[in-house]
């Protein structure tokens, strides 16, 4: 197994519920991520970030110096993680305490039609979206149960239940696996103080979704700080009570 390298500082600011607690973010350097990232280093919490690309730290870093008091103080970074790979997620956790919040924000995106859609493409938003969140999550459960505490928090999307998301075939599946994962989650952690939630976001005011879709009406989409306060909400303890639940987070009705 390969050693995760190890960048960063120590906790972050307190104040705000979540004082020591030991996080993971994955996806932390994408944009609703680094919103994710600051939210919880802000909480007080012990945030860690795994990282793919190497390209994706300065992004991160600038990021929390410009928008988070001390910076990258709070926030570590582990590099070279393959999320996709049992091997690469095991030595992750070998690297770090035991993890008491999870949020799987890693995934990916494409969309074709079904008779377009290639097996390759397939099994990409398959690893991307669900085996990523499916790697972590089983790494992180054996701990939780131990203290008899656990949050894990998951991303889905409305594909995953709009039987009318035409061309997202493969995409719409991998996140539908992400609320089944959750809910399996849900029923087997309830004994042990664990709760899973999935929240499925619309559209996500980034810098990726304005490029893409330049002449879109942005009014109703997200900001990622938004999502974040509720993913923030959902790792504290006021919401033991809220467990296997899918969340639709919108603007419309």
């Amino acid at each position: 197994m390969e050693e995760a390298k190890v960048s960063g500082g120590a906790r972050g600011v307190a104040g705000g519920g979540l004082e020591g607690r030991v996080v993971l973010v994955t996806g932390g350097s994408g944009g609703l991520g680094r919103a994710v990232v600051r939210s919880f280093a802000e909480a007080g919490a012990d945030v860690h970030v795994p990282i793919f690309d190497a390209g994706e730290v300065a992004g991160i870093e600038a990021y929390l110096d410009r928008h988070l008091e001390g910076g990258m103080r709070g926030v570590r970074l582990h590099h070279d993680v393959d999320l996709t790979r049992a091997a690469s997620v095991g030595a992750l956790f070998d690297r770090l305490p035991d993890v008491q919040v999870v949020a799987n924000l890693a995934g990916g995106f494409a969309m074709s039609p079904v008779g377009e859609t290639d097996p390759e493409t397939w099994d990409r938003m398959l690893r991307l979206n669900a085996t990523t969140a499916f790697l972590v999550s089983r790494a992180a459960f054996p701990a939780m149960q131990r203290a008899g505490f656990g949050r894990i928090l998951n991303v889905s999307a409305f594909p995953a239940l709009d039987r009318g998301a035409a061309q997202m075939t493969a995409y719409g599946a991998a996140k539908a696996a992400v609320l089944n994962l959750t809910q399996a989650l849900a029923r087997e952690g309830a004994a042990h103080g664990i709760t899973a939630n999935a929240i499925l976001p619309s559209v996500i005011d980034t810098e990726a979704n304005r490029g893409d879709m330049p002449d879109a009406d942005r009014s109703k989409w997200l900001a990622p700080e938004e999502i974040a306060a509720v993913l923030r909400f959902l790792a504290s303890d006021e919401a033991a009570i809220v467990n296997g639940a899918a969340i639709p987070l919108t603007r419309d009705g």
